[in-house]
């Protein structure tokens, strides 16, 4: 190139695979709309580490550490030195590094020997991340965005060089995160795609739901938005199905059935955690206990996890704090937006107001899609046990009906709410109204529903006697700020915000410092595979910008 460079010849670099592209073209006064030109890596790198607080104040230090790697012509390809002066650090490549160890202990005998010097140390595996681009000079920000991608993909950096051209950040890897750094870094400055690699568990009622509406966004977010969702694997109680690439999203209910294996977390976490792909999420789709025991342990691994799966947030404290805490120290997020009210953002409003200094003195709300449409529907002419039974056949309840009725599902969701205004209660601190009678418990769904009938005439002495008052009954949870929480079949007044909502519809009420004399609302359908779906799909988009990407 000294030719060409000399004579100010603009050399065009082509693909001979595909000679039709434009290709790089390296000139005097490039131009470019993009700062960052490229972005490459070296591997087989030691990191040769010489520290000592002996060093600090003494000239030559360098002089002779570069002047005996030199004698014996071994390769310095970074140097980086903080300005302490207590330790120097260079690259060197990996085959020389035995031999660098030798001739600087040799040459620094002496300050070994008096404790001047406390260590020469030399790593290896390691490789090089060089981000370049002439655009770099001068714009502020370049520097964060490298640090910021390299943190949210968990590379950790070992050393750092830039030179005062600042057109060249050049930064120290372990060698098996260089693919993943390479990629995390490109996708930082939109060179190339954000990457996710993703497993799904659970491809059940939400679950394929939520796999059909990615697959019909799936080209619209990569084309306008440059974020790649890759489905790798997909797990269900029994099997699983696992691709290199990702599974196509348009036909995955076929290629599931296609080359399935026994289901197995440990390979199912190995096959999405893996070096060359950024960043990787998994996504429960389950009401498992067993799944959300294993939360801890992927977030501790800097894996992220989104999930519309109470057990997790609504089970003992110790492990709900132990999440929270295995996300701070490794990076990850953990997002559980859809666990109460499905798709609307009921737990983001209450974040949003408790960080800007607002001050939560009870929350209360309709969190049952089911429960609200039974309440709804029924006026007294007809029986409500029948109502039950035709919300079953409709969908609108559990399989179970009994899941829905006894006010658990509800007890969770406020439980989550309760941590999130940082109130440390156990789900055996509600004090829940079962409308499951107490010698129904046992048996089967069909049995249950056999015999609720009985019970029929309670229920309307409960409806007739609010009728007469001039309220409706509806299933209610609250909570206050002195972490007193109940769920129960309450009267209202007829005017209330809780008695006018549609079938299936949640309804939420803060009631806080600024909204007072008039509680924020939030409102709208709580329950349903396609909502809740929505509601994990937002949270995916909302993890892919936390990863830099934009939407």
């Amino acid at each position: 190139m000294a030719p060409a460079i000399g004579r100010d010849i603009p050399i065009w670099i082509r693909n001979t695979f595909a000679p039709e592209k434009p290709g790089t073209l390296i000139c005097a006064q490039p131009q470019s709309a993009q700062p960052v030109k490229g972005i490459t890596s070296i591997d087989n790198v030691a990191l040769v580490n010489l520290e000592g607080a002996g060093m600090i104040g003494v000239p030559g230090t360098a002089h002779r550490l570069f002047g005996a790697l030199r004698e014996e012509n071994i390769s310095v390809i970074l140097i980086s030195q903080g300005s302490s002066e207590h330790s120097i650090c260079c690259a060197i490549p990996a085959a020389q590094a035995a031999r660098a160890t030798v001739v600087i202990e040799r040459a620094f005998a002496r300050e070994l020997a008096d404790g001047q010097i406390q260590s020469v140390d030399v790593t290896g595996e390691l490789a090089i991340l060089a981000v370049v681009g002439d655009g770099m000079a001068g714009m502020p920000g370049v520097a964060g965005k490298v640090f910021n991608s390299l943190g949210t993909a968990n590379v950790n950096v070992r050393a750092i060089a830039q030179g005062a051209s600042e057109r060249n950040i050049s930064v120290v890897v372990e060698g098996s995160q260089a693919t993943r750094a390479l990629r995390a870094v490109h996708a930082g400055f939109y060179l190339s795609p954000h990457t996710l690699s993703i497993g799904l568990v659970g491809p059940g009622t939400v679950g394929k739901v939520l796999l059909d509406q990615l697959a019909s966004q799936h080209e619209r977010l990569k084309r306008q938005f440059h974020i790649d969702l890759r489905v790798r694997g997909i797990m269900s109680s029994k099997t699983m199905k696992l691709a290199e690439q990702s599974i196509p999203l348009e036909r995955w209910r076929e290629q599931i059935g296609e080359g399935a294996v026994t289901a197995d977390y440990a390979k199912f976490f190995g096959h999405l955690k893996v070096d060359h792909l950024p960043h990787t999420v998994i996504i429960d789709c389950t009401a498992s206990q067993d799944v959300a025991n294993r939360y801890r342990d992927w977030l501790a691994a800097g894996v992220h996890v989104i999930t519309p799966n109470k057990k997790a947030n609504s089970g003992a404290l110790a492990y709900y704090e132990s999440l929270r805490e295995a996300r701070r120290q490794s990076g990850a997020h953990y997002l559980y937006e859809a666990t109460v009210g499905a798709g609307l953002p009921v737990i983001q409003t209450l974040r949003d107001l408790r960080e800007t200094g607002d001050d939560i003195a009870s929350i209360e709300g309709i969190f049952s899609g089911t429960l609200a449409y039974l309440f709804n529907v029924y006026d007294g002419t007809t029986a409500f046990s029948a109502i039950v039974r035709d919300a079953k056949q409709r969908g609108y309840t559990e399989p179970d009906p009994r899941d829905d009725l006894s006010g658990t599902d509800v007890a969770r969701k406020l439980i989550i709410l309760a941590r999130e205004m940082g109130l440390k209660l156990e789900l055996g601190d509600v004090r829940v109204e079962s409308l499951v009678p107490d010698d129904l418990t046992g048996g089967s769904s069909d049995e249950f529903l056999a015999q609720l009938p009985r019970y029929d005439e309670q229920m309307a002495k409960r409806f007739n006697a609010a009728k007469a008052r001039g309220r409706v009954l509806r299933y209610v949870g609250s909570i206050t700020a002195a972490g007193e929480a109940n769920v129960g079949l309450v009267e209202l007044e007829a005017k209330h915000a809780f008695a006018n909502i549609a079938l299936t519809d949640n309804v939420v009420r803060y009631s806080t410092s600024r909204y007072c004399d008039n509680p924020l609302i939030v409102q709208g359908p709580g329950a349903g595979p396609a909502v809740t779906a929505g509601g994990v799909f937002s949270d995916l988009l909302r993890l892919a910008t936390f990863l830099g990407a934009r939407l």
